[in-house]
């Protein structure tokens, strides 16, 4: 039997994915928690301080915009 090349990732239980389809707050949570870390990496952007100096940081903006509009995706989902 092959192993799949996904089966270190820890994945959404369907009835978490269910209960968010469906307007669940708690599983909305669960669901922008379960992807948390990949938000943050695309809202990562070089930022300058007061001295000129580049860094990179999170714009939180960004953020919570990207956490919004994956929980209206979520709510757009249809589940078969």
């Amino acid at each position: 039997m092959r192993k799949s090349k996904y089966s270190n990732y820890k994945l959404l239980p369907f009835d978490t994915i269910k209960a968010a389809t469906s307007g669940d707050c708690e599983a909305i949570s669960a669901v922008t928690q379960h992807f948390g870390g990949y938000i943050a990496k695309l809202s990562i952007h070089p930022m300058r301080d007061e001295y000129g100096n580049e860094r990179y940081g999170v714009d939180e903006n960004m953020r919570s915009e990207l956490e919004a509009k994956l929980a209206a995706a979520v709510l757009r989902f249809r589940v078969a």
